[in-house]
């Protein structure tokens, strides 16, 4: 896997920083695109939904899941 690759997003009117693999950014760019909604809209819903998990580490659990339903 390539290295981590740094995004800022906005979640809840705060900016802030999240770094995942670019694989990783792959498959939430393409669950983003089939809700049709933006990246940031699912981050947010991720975020919203991650309960005491770290938000990257609930980035890859999404991930893994989508890719798991053969949706990534």
């Amino acid at each position: 896997m390539a290295g981590l690759k740094k995004r800022s997003v906005n979640l809840a009117g705060h900016a802030t920083s999240l770094a995942l693999e670019p694989e990783f950014w792959a498959v939430l760019e393409r669950a983003a695109a089939t809700d049709g909604g933006s990246l940031a809209a699912l981050i947010q819903r991720i975020d919203n939904a991650r309960g005491d998990r770290a938000l990257a580490s609930a980035c890859r659990v999404f991930a893994l899941e989508q890719a798991a339903r053969g949706a990534g």
